[in-house]
């Protein structure tokens, strides 16, 4: 028996402000979008949810449809609802973050995108509907998350260096951070192990690769850091 039958619809739509830590440095995936409103204007990826799919299979289906991502780290950060926010009438959306591996930063635009982007996160063209508060918001959101769960290596790929850590916090905490202290505390940290490999650069000197060891957790506040 459907107890809610007559009630008037409220259009819900899911939006994730997709973090990647490409080229080394932090930016935020942004679609073109090619139908109004707002046509021709860049908007993070998303849309409404379809049948009886849940807040996650909303945004896992949007993003694979509108740059191809596909299997990534999510987290619901705020409810965006106020009126005029879509000029086609009243919407709630569900806003989350997700991240994805520096490996598989590859953008492929389909659906409702004419173009797939990545974007610095502190150089941000004019965003369509209010979704400029949505990345603003969800990378504080990120900042206060990071410092509670190992996130961080859900940016990095499966080897890194201690300085690809390092920079990541740097540019997600928003702080300078103390190099020395930094890879004390790392190399501290049973979660972080060396794996006996080293970079290959011909104009660089070889770094030590590490793996993150998910049986602990590593996490950095900025009184850890600095």
């Amino acid at each position: 028996m459907d107890l809610l039958k007559g009630r008037d619809r409220y259009p819900i739509s899911v939006d994730s402000a997709v973090f990647g830590y490409t080229e080394g440095e932090l930016k935020i995936a942004l679609i073109k979008r090619k139908t109004p409103p707002f046509l021709g204007m860049w908007a993070v990826p998303g849309g409404f949810m379809e049948g009886d799919e849940t807040v996650e299979e909303t945004a896992l289906r949007e993003l694979e449809e509108e740059t191809g991502i596909k299997k990534v780290y999510l987290e619901q950060f705020h409810v965006f609802s106020k009126r005029g926010r879509d000029p086609r009438g009243p919407t709630l959306t569900i806003a989350l973050f997700a991240l994805i591996r520096s490996d598989q930063c590859s953008l492929f635009a389909s659906g409702d995108a004419s173009l797939a982007k990545w974007w610095p996160v502190h150089a941000l063209p004019p965003l369509a509907f209010d979704h400029d508060q949505i990345c603003q918001l969800a990378l504080e959101s990120l900042r206060e998350a990071f410092e509670l769960r190992p996130l961080a290596f859900e940016l990095l790929p499966p080897l890194f260096t201690l300085y690809q850590l390092q920079d990541i916090y740097a540019q997600v905490l928003g702080v300078a951070i103390d190099k020395r202290n930094f890879r004390k505390k790392a190399q501290k940290t049973h979660s972080i192990r060396p794996s006996g490999k080293k970079t290959v650069h011909a104009k660089h000197r070889p770094a030590m690769l590490y793996y993150y060891d998910p049986k602990y957790q590593a996490k950095f506040t900025k009184e850890d850091v600095l």
